[in-house]
């Protein structure tokens, strides 16, 4: 079920109707756990079974591990993440190891290809983790005590809540059990915050509709192998546009998850902070995705030892938590290189920036910004192109098609036309004055602008980009 369709709207509009009648505030957590799973099963009916698998698994383990036996915490909490990793594997895995170690034909070879991707799947599995592991390190912090309960029931819903709370379930921001956990409990109508709420969910559908939406039309001739006849400009002109368009439907989609929870009266982590103006790699991850970064930090590059064992690990930590960071987005090689790319950066800027000290000019600045969003930039094609062949003869194209090829006019205009919004964006944020406070008493004319523009230029609707992750 997407965000932008009809169906969402009326299951939206019902559930946030009932949700706040007073007499039936004691069934709140049931009402979203209902909504959370009518959501996913409208459109995958038959991946419900995960879902409610996921939801009892994290559940038993996570009860287990806080109200158990000492001497059977650490099992339990082994097992409930090895169970989580398993599903993970095995759902969006097989494909992969079917083509690398078996015969696509034989058998068991075809079995494992034809094993379907459940979606949100990396994002749940991820929720179940947390969980596991915050409860097993954090057990004794007073937040849990509050959190965890005897009756299993109740401790079931709010697991299940945690995992499947549909504004966040199919593309996060992946939320830590300990942020999330302790915000469940009565909510109030009177309590909903309308302006932050109204703002979210109006940029984010404008990002999504308007931006995204219509960026997505041009950007279609990136696939193979229709991007063969066009000229190095055209190809330019593509790849940026799939830069834009990959962050306004994520960032979007992010905005919209936070608008819908806060009408429901959660608040979810900001996920993007104006990446695009990132002066080195490692700024730029604590800028995109920040709920995804933040989680291979806390849960993987730490336990790996960080940067506590010296400059060589340290390297090699940041390109295993990349290389896997890289496969968590896709079940291909691609990813992985993606990752990989992405691991090489952080590790060479870690190390050169122990001996170059850049003058800290304008010029300088601009430059760094430049550098790293055409590095990422280029390195998005590896989404978009996930066969890396076709990645490897798209890049051969830019660089041989200089004479040759088509120079579409048409779509080059409609890239710069619709990126305008993002690059004022990041624009208004790095000349230090927000959007916020640049439009002062416009506010209220600029949103309606936003809606106006949702209502009538919104692209045709697609799925959001990481609904495939």
């Amino acid at each position: 079920m997407l965000f932008n369709t009809i169906p969402f709207l009326i299951l939206l509009i019902v559930t946030f109707a009932v949700y706040y009648i007073p007499v039936l505030k004691k069934w709140q957590l049931v009402m979203l756990v209902a909504a959370s799973f009518t959501f996913y099963a409208y459109s995958y009916p038959a991946f419900l079974a995960l879902l409610f698998l996921s939801a009892f698994i994290n559940s038993f383990a996570s009860y287990r591990v806080y109200f158990g036996k000492p001497d059977h915490r650490k099992l339990y909490a082994a097992a409930g993440v090895i169970a989580n990793l398993s599903i993970l594997i095995f759902f969006k895995y097989s494909p992969f190891i079917s083509k690398m170690m078996f015969d696509p034909k034989g058998d068991f070879g075809s079995f494992l290809l034809s094993i379907p991707l459940p979606i949100g799947i990396s994002f749940f599995t991820f929720h179940g983790i947390s969980l596991l592991v915050d409860v097993y390190q954090k057990r004794d912090l007073e937040i849990y005590s509050e959190v965890m309960q005897k009756s299993f029931w109740q401790h079931s819903l709010k697991t299940s809540l945690y995992i499947a709370f549909f504004p966040q379930l199919v593309a996060g921001p992946i939320t830590k059990s300990y942020a999330f956990m302790p915000q469940i409990k009565t909510k109030y109508f009177k309590d909903i915050n309308w302006e932050s709420a109204f703002k979210n969910l109006v940029l984010g559908y404008f990002m999504k509709m308007v931006i995204a939406d219509n960026i997505k039309d041009q950007t279609f001739w990136i696939s193979f192998p229709y991007f063969q006849a066009y000229s190095t400009a055209t190809l330019l002109a593509l790849v940026y546009g799939y830069s834009m368009q990959i962050f306004s439907d994520f960032a979007g989609y992010s905005m919209i998850a936070m608008g819908l929870a806060e009408l429901f009266g959660y608040h979810l982590p900001v996920n993007f902070k104006f990446p695009y103006i990132s002066r080195t790699f490692s700024e730029f991850w604590t800028r995109w995705h920040i709920s995804l970064s933040s989680w291979l930090r806390e849960y993987l590059y730490f336990p790996l030892g960080g940067n506590r064992k010296g400059n060589l690990r340290t390297y090699l930590n940041l390109m295993i938590v990349m290389f896997l960071g890289g496969l968590w987005h896709g079940a291909a090689w691609s990813y992985a290189v993606w990752g990989s790319f992405h691991g090489l950066a952080l590790a060479a800027e870690r190390f050169l920036g122990v001996y170059i000290k850049p003058r800290e000019t304008a010029l300088v600045k601009g430059l760094q910004m430049l550098s790293v969003f055409v590095f990422v930039t280029f390195a998005w094609l590896l989404f978009k192109l996930p066969n890396f062949d076709d990645a490897m003869l798209y890049m051969k194209a830019v660089f041989h098609n200089t004479h040759t090829g088509k120079t579409d006019i048409t779509i080059i205009f409609y890239i710069l036309l619709y990126s305008i919004p993002v690059v004022l964006f990041h624009f208004f944020h790095l000349a230090e004055n927000s959007i916020e406070k640049k439009l002062g008493n416009l506010k209220p004319v600029f949103y309606a602008v936003l809606v106006f523009f949702i209502i009538v230029n919104s692209g045709r609707s697609g799925s959001f980009i990481y609904f495939q992750f």
